[in-house]
């Protein structure tokens, strides 16, 4: 493949996975891993040097989770260094 057919293909598979996720859906990739997407609640911060309290809103985070063969590879990998 060219490199600007992979960059296609790669941009394509990211806003699928992206939409997916946010939709609140699961995503597993075989080889890959799984992607989903958290809420975290809504926080209250203080900024330190002024003392003034803030309202974080609630959002959405990818979480990535690796598939086994990627987990047994980087293990084998710290194994060898």
């Amino acid at each position: 493949m060219t490199p600007h057919k992979v960059l296609d293909t790669l941009s394509v598979l990211y806003t699928l996975i992206g939409d997916a996720i946010s939709d609140g859906g699961i995503v597993n990739v075989n080889g890959i891993g799984q992607f989903e997407a958290k809420k975290k609640a809504e926080r209250i911060t203080a900024n330190p040097s002024n003392g003034k309290r803030y309202l974080i809103p609630p959002k959405l985070t990818p979480i990535y989770k690796p598939a086994q063969i990627w987990k047994d590879y980087l293990k084998k990998i710290d194994e060898n260094d």
